[in-house]
């Protein structure tokens, strides 16, 4: 338990925040790895200024288990923290620290059972994940995925670790977010026919987006979720200097959340038909998807889902709401389910915390899957 406590005090002293460069979190565990004679894959993204990094222990031509998890975390500049969010403080069981349930502290076990997992040959090898930007819509992952049939023979399954209480999770949502600029013509407010006001066009774009989430509350269902439907919603709209100014610009940011059997961009796009028929009214359009993942949908029967209930001796759980990049996994056709230390509750929060027990918990599946794959023949 140290060696993960020490190794999670290093990564929360990055301060990697989702959308900004990440080598040096990313060369510090590339160097803990080196220093196993492990040799890491840093994998750099098309923004040329982060990377996901990909390591193998064991024999990288048999198919094993990934061990996933994300190294960026959201930022840090709330009020209500009562100590630097970068610098982990321990008080009786909590660690305190940005990103110590989402999700360093997983990334930190991981590391420390590095050793454990050469102790003995593995017989089936264990992959190491780690993505950026996953707090962004899972933008990192997707780059390293595409690489996997290039960096190992196909996985049996990859274990995510967010935080779900150490349980298996099978099940959660899908989503897509959007970005829509209106440019109209700007003037004075006294001669509103000489001009196109982008704010008055856009309550066109939120009526077709408030009359989709009614109707997806309709159904269809899945009663594993909740809510047990597909939804939308408009997060953001801004526009408009002046009362006296018409508007030349609105913009607005939108979301949907899918059940795993719908397309969460399919759900968009009626907000977005209402917003390019506004181009024959004079109006400039632009339609700018933020990001989109599918849903994720486990069988409760999968050898992956019992895998987990007889490492973690917990029957997993049906669904979650929130989204993870499991969901990528599945549909690039590796098994995935979730599970990991802390508490969703906690993350995103001033004084985020996680429990040092729920890493010693952590350690005990992390250190079963290695046992597991040295008698897996």
């Amino acid at each position: 338990m140290k060696r993960a406590m020490d190794i999670l005090e290093k990564l929360v002293s990055f301060q990697s925040v989702v959308g900004t460069p990440n080598g040096d979190i990313v060369e510090w565990i590339a160097d803990y790895l080196r220093s196993f004679g492990i040799a890491p894959q840093i994998l750099p993204g098309p923004e040329g200024d982060r990377a996901n990094l990909f390591a193998t222990i064991g024999p990288a031509d048999r198919s094993g288990y990934i061990l996933s998890g994300h190294m960026d975390v959201v930022p840090a500049g709330e009020a209500g923290w009562d100590g630097d969010p970068f610098v982990l403080r321990l008080e009786d069981d909590r660690l305190y620290g940005r990103g110590t349930t989402d999700m360093k502290g997983f990334l930190a076990v991981v590391l420390a059972a590095v050793p454990s997992f050469l102790s003995r040959p593995l017989s089936r090898p264990i992959h190491l994940a780690f993505s950026y930007d996953e707090e962004a819509g899972c933008r990192g992952v997707p780059h390293l995925i595409a690489r996997l049939p290039d960096l190992c023979a196909p996985p049996l399954g990859a274990i995510i670790g967010e935080p779900s209480g150490m349980r298996g999770i099978l099940a959660h949502k899908g989503k897509a977010a959007a970005r829509l600029t209106l440019r109209g013509l700007s003037g004075h407010s006294s001669r509103p026919d000489l001009g196109l006001n982008a704010i008055h066009a856009m309550t066109e774009v939120q009526q077709a987006a408030v009359a989709t989430a009614i109707d997806l509350a309709e159904g269809p269902f899945e009663d594993e979720f909740e809510p047990p439907y597909s939804s939308l919603s408009i997060g953001t709209i801004s526009g408009g200097q002046a009362v006296n100014i018409i508007p030349e610009l609105c913009n607005l940011e939108l979301e949907a959340r899918a059940i795993s059997s719908v397309d969460p961009e399919a759900l968009l796009a009626p907000v977005r038909e209402a917003a390019e028929a506004l181009a024959s009214n004079g109006f400039g359009v632009d339609w700018q998807v933020l990001s989109a993942y599918p849903a994720l949908s486990l069988a409760r029967s999968s050898p992956l889902a019992g895998l987990l209930k007889d490492l973690t001796g917990i029957e997993p759980l049906a669904a979650v709401s929130y989204g993870t990049e499991a969901g990528l996994y599945q549909r690039a056709g590796v098994d995935a389910i979730i599970c990991g230390p802390g508490d969703i509750a906690r993350a995103h929060k001033p004084n985020e915390f996680i429990l040092a027990s729920e890493l010693a918990a952590c350690q005990s599946l992390v250190e079963a899957l290695g046992r597991h794959c040295r008698a897996d023949p």
